[in-house]
């Protein structure tokens, strides 16, 4: 990675974590002793869901609606948790306790199908109940200079391939973007959908803002982030006027204002996006604003 470049979930050195413990399938172990089978279905085939939650002040933020999300998810790809909402925000609050976090941590909630009997496909072969893990990190963002952005060939699909609103472990897609991005010298990529639109990020939803006005893709094509959603309702309880529309490249590159959304970064600036600054290529003000409405939510 060459020394100027920056992600959106770049994050300080913390040396807690490596004393971490996390839990799998119930118990807690040791970094160096969390592991899975080489036959887990997440491992083999990207067969799993999950979920990222932000720890601010010993309260996970919005917690209810990710653990909603995951067990949708987990619906949709037919897979039985074998737990109850109310028994895994148990063992995200298990976990938390077990590692003294208070704030500033960061909980990325794993469920695969499970491991399999032999080493191909069909879900049947798995068939010793799902695998979960909670990895919790100390966490606190750090970001030098605001995101620089390229335009990838990589497309946001349509529903019938893969669902982008599925949180699932396949991120293959996603990945290319991003190391399509990173060798046209960018930190993240920039996908549009089938239709050519401006849509989301490799790992991030999308804004822009135009002439006071806050403008996101339609959420057709994208994961439909809970972040994503706050701002929308953030803008809409604070008289900024907010639209999820369809909107191009054109429309991109002359916004006043870019900015990310995600679970770990809340807002993240964007200065430029195929090498054309956006705006002043800092933090713009209703992107402040909306950063500041948002840590308020949370009680930041």
């Amino acid at each position: 990675m060459a020394p100027d470049h920056v992600t959106t979930h770049q994050a300080e050195e913390d040396a807690r974590n490596d004393q971490i413990l996390i839990w799998v399938n119930g118990a807690l172990k040791p970094k160096a002793q969390a592991m899975v089978s080489v036959y887990d279905s997440g491992f083999m085939l990207g067969d799993g869901v999950w979920e990222g939650i932000r720890l601010y002040n010993n309260r996970w933020s919005f917690i209810d609606e990710h653990i909603d999300r995951l067990f949708e998810a987990a619906k949709a790809i037919d897979l039985d948790i074998g737990m109850t909402r109310e028994q895994v925000i148990s063992a995200v609050s298990e976990t938390q306790k077990a590692n003294g976090m208070t704030t500033d941590a960061h909980c990325r909630l794993m469920v695969t199908r499970g491991v399999k009997t032999r080493p191909f496909q069909h879900p049947k072969l798995s068939q010793q109940g799902p695998t979960m893990v909670i990895i919790m990190e100390h966490s606190r963002p750090s970001l030098p200079r605001p995101i620089r952005l390229a335009t990838v060939p990589h497309l946001r699909g349509l529903p019938m391939t893969q669902d982008p609103k599925l949180n699932s472990h396949s991120k293959l897609n996603c990945i290319l973007a991003c190391i399509a991005a990173e060798k046209a010298g960018a930190d993240e990529a920039l996908m549009l959908d089938v239709h050519g639109f401006v849509n989301t990020t490799n790992a991030c939803n999308f804004f822009i803002v135009r002439r006071g006005q806050v403008w996101t893709s339609t959420g057709d094509y994208c994961m439909n982030g809970i972040t994503r959603q706050k701002v929308i309702d953030l803008c809409r309880a604070n008289g900024i006027p907010v639209y999820e529309r369809n909107f191009s490249l054109v429309d991109t590159y002359s916004a006043d204002e870019a900015f990310l959304t995600g679970t770990f970064g809340a807002q993240t600036p964007v200065g430029s996006i195929d090498g054309r600054t956006i705006g002043t290529g800092q933090i713009g003000p209703v992107t402040q604003r909306l950063r500041d409405l948002y840590k308020a939510l949370v009680g930041a």
